[in-house]
């Protein structure tokens, strides 16, 4: 499935994707608020995961090309958030993840609107959330052009983050269906 933009095509992942995304998923400046940067075979394998949730739920993270040059952005969709060891699962979030060349353009609220838009009016979501650690203010920004918004009682601790490090205070984004701005 191919969901459209004024600008950007949201499309199912490609061959042609693998290296961009994965020189994505290196960049320092890109994983700031990660973990860790990936490694091109941790890159392709989490393009399989992602497939796999296209397969398994009819909707995931979606590669992300720029319909001027067909140049390859980054990936941004929404996904089932289905382990119990998050406070607010089950729930489906919307995300996104940019080249440091596309930062700075509205791209990310651009193809995030249209993956919420298909949340919504294809599927019928009642709710979709967002999450990012604390320092993240970029993505939070991004959350609140969305019109999403933030209950500091549902900020939690990252379950899958050792319990000293330093991203895992995360804060929680909510859009409801009645909220959102097409």
């Amino acid at each position: 499935m191919i969901l459209a933009s004024s600008r950007l095509l949201l499309a199912p992942w490609t061959e042609r994707d693998l290296a961009p995304f994965a020189a994505l998923n290196a960049d320092p400046d890109v994983m700031r608020y990660f973990p860790k940067t990936m490694t091109e075979e941790e890159s392709n394998a989490l393009v399989d995961r992602l497939r796999g949730m296209w397969a398994d739920h009819g909707y995931g993270f979606s590669a992300v090309r720029r319909r001027e040059d067909d140049a390859f952005i980054g990936m941004v969709g929404i996904q089932k958030v289905l382990n119990p060891a998050y406070p607010f699962a089950p729930a489906v979030e919307v995300g996104w993840r940019l080249a440091k060349a596309f930062w700075r353009h509205g791209y990310a609220s651009e193809a995030a609107r249209a993956a919420l838009a298909h949340g919504f009016d294809v599927l019928g979501l009642d709710e979709i959330v967002a999450f990012t650690a604390v320092p993240n203010l970029p993505s939070q920004a991004v959350m609140k052009s969305l019109g999403m918004t933030r209950n500091p009682t549902d900020d939690f601790l990252h379950p899958l983050l050792a319990e000293d490090h330093p991203l895992r205070p995360h804060v929680l984004y909510r859009l409801k269906r009645d909220d959102f701005q097409r």
